[in-house]
């Protein structure tokens, strides 16, 4: 199997965890967004330019989270993604939901405090950074309260445990730092993302970036 990824890529990073943990062998082919003739192999596999992008003996897929279902469905004995009906309903949720309203909120204070000063587009707008922290704020509250008395998103067959949503959810925060999105107020939050880099899959997939903070 083939993964078009970059390091920096949260969505890409998260496709990468969850193949380490399942063991799943990925050639990972880096896609530097900024060469015109790497937007052409991108834009070959996917339409969308973005990635990821996994190639498997004919089948093209994109989007993330179908992907990391996809690697969970071709493991057997995975623990990742649930059997039971419900279960697995439960980690989607939180999937959706992190790709719906977590992820975007996030994703607003990356561009405008991180990424826009980065590739030269200027500072910050100072209302967008405010709505990106309005629904952070709003969010982040939604996942502190279910964290309450939690280790973990969701469970597994066999009880609490690492699933998808927290692999999801966790790599929306890589760039939390360089996006000044404080988690300060969410000690639940704080609490689980803590345990989350500690996993053997987050450290192999640190992205460093050069004269920035993390």
């Amino acid at each position: 199997m083939h993964l078009y990824q970059n390091p920096a890529s949260s969505n890409a990073r998260r496709v990468v965890m969850t193949a380490l943990i399942l063991g799943a062998e990925l050639e990972l082919i880096t896609i530097d967004l900024k060469s015109p003739a790497d937007r052409e192999k991108l834009v070959a596999v996917n339409a969308n330019s973005k990635i990821p992008v996994l190639v498997d003996d004919g089948l093209v897929l994109n989007e993330s989270c179908a992907i990391m279902q996809y690697l969970c469905e071709g493991t057997h004995g995975q623990a990742l993604w649930p059997q039971d009906r419900r279960l697995r309903a439960d980690v989607n949720r939180w999937m959706f939901w992190c790709a719906q309203h977590f992820a975007p909120a996030l994703g607003t204070l990356s561009w405008e405090n991180f990424i826009k000063p980065l590739i030269g587009l200027g500072g910050p707008d100072p209302a967008e950074v405010s709505r990106g922290q309005a629904e952070l704020a709003r969010f982040a509250a939604v996942l502190d309260a279910h964290l309450a008395g939690r280790q973990w998103v969701a469970q597994t067959d066999a009880g609490p445990g690492l699933t998808l949503a927290d692999l999801t959810i966790a790599a929306t925060l890589m760039h939390a730092g360089r996006a000044q999105a404080s988690l300060q107020p969410y000690e639940n939050v704080r609490a689980w993302y803590a345990g989350i880099q500690q996993l053997d899959a987050w450290r192999r997939t640190e992205f460093v970036l050069p004269g920035q903070p993390r």
